[in-house]
């Protein structure tokens, strides 16, 4: 691949079709699904800033909206994380049974309520995940039996300023199983909204991806 690949995507879920967009850079490394948290969608600015800065490292990227539109209508729905978990799983699936992706190793990245459903899929798949990464998430809310199952190496990013989410952060990292760190970002809110800080949790991401992906390249051919 010497070039960019992109690709609106449509994938069934229950009763409707979920959209996303594919964009692979040349010569990736793996391929990294975006969970969006509570009210967000694959349009997101914070989540696309992201996305690129992972391409930049020749990490491809999947932006998908994992709520149907009369569901993310519904305030509880966004909260639902059985119902994230299970369209995730339908993603997951989707993906590795891409024709541009199928041979990749596959990464999850979750922001707000969408890190509990990364985390409950990392911990109950059955192709395998390399790597999860949370960006102010919500990781508590995936439950012990989850965190305690993830084998994935995991990331929490949390912004120094967001301490009610550290707090719970420092929880379900205790929880986590497999290797793991929690980077705290200082002076970045609960949106990384602070001039850098979204670069930076950008950058600690990126990084994460960069190492374990390449890691499970030959084990995921041999998997798949």
């Amino acid at each position: 691949m010497n070039a960019t690949f992109s690709q609106l995507v449509q994938i069934p879920a229950d009763a409707g079709v979920l959209e996303g967009m594919l964009e692979l850079p040349p010569n990736p490394r793996g391929v990294v699904l975006f969970a969006h948290g509570s009210g967000s969608s694959r349009f997101s600015p914070r989540n696309n800033f992201v996305a690129e800065k992972l391409r930049e490292g020749r990490v491809g990227t999947l932006l998908v909206d994992l709520l149907l539109p009369d569901e993310d209508a519904a305030y509880e729905s966004r909260f639902d994380i059985p119902l994230l978990t299970r369209r995730l799983a339908t993603v997951v699936a989707w993906t590795a049974a891409s024709p541009a992706a199928s041979d990749l190793p596959l990464g999850l990245f979750g922001a707000s309520t969408g890190a509990a459903a990364a985390l409950r899929v990392a911990a109950s798949d059955k192709i395998g995940i390399a790597a999860v990464v949370s960006r102010g998430g919500r990781p508590d809310l995936a439950g012990s039996t989850a965190l305690q199952s993830v084998r994935a190496a995991t990331l929490l990013i949390v912004g120094g300023e967001d301490h009610d989410v550290v707090e719970l952060n420092r929880l379900a990292y205790d929880a986590l199983g497999g290797e793991k760190t929690l980077e705290i970002v200082p002076g970045a809110s609960h949106l990384f909204e602070e001039p850098g800080t979204l670069a930076r949790a950008a950058l600690l991401a990126r990084h994460w991806f960069e190492r374990h992906l390449n890691a499970h390249v030959g084990a995921f051919a041999l998997v798949r």
